[in-house]
């Protein structure tokens, strides 16, 4: 029981998380000062591309979570969840983490603390 609770706990907060790096595409964007079309196009696409990947990591082990559970085969979805969430922590690190702009000193921790929910609930 206490792993499936980490599991809709961690695809909870990885959704919110994603939807909340969409919001503010727009301001963000605005922030890189003025860009030229070809630049504003692709920065907005990865930013939003970023949160999207993270909304579908979270509702697919939601989805597995309600309609599979939690057994063996669920196992390695969520497994390969946690793995994405953190080849992109430490993407994020190596990068925004970098900067000093709080939100992407955060996001690494979260992305972390999320694919340890997932491991530990597959786990149990």
């Amino acid at each position: 029981m206490a792993g499936v609770v980490m599991l809709y706990a961690g695809s909870i907060v990885i959704t919110l998380w994603g939807v909340a790096h969409i919001v503010p595409t727009k301001p963000v964007v605005s922030g890189f000062g003025t860009l030229d079309s070809d630049n504003r196009r692709i920065l907005t696409m990865e930013w939003v591309a970023e949160g999207l990947t993270l909304c579908f990591i979270g509702i697919l082990v939601f989805l597995t979570t309600l309609l599979v559970g939690s057994g063996s085969g669920a196992a390695l979805v969520y497994r390969s969840c946690a793995g994405m969430l953190l080849v992109m922590a430490i993407w994020t690190l190596a990068t925004g983490g970098r900067t000093s702009i709080v939100q992407f000193k955060v996001c690494p921790v979260v992305k972390t603390g999320v694919a340890i929910l997932f491991l530990v609930g597959s786990a149990v």
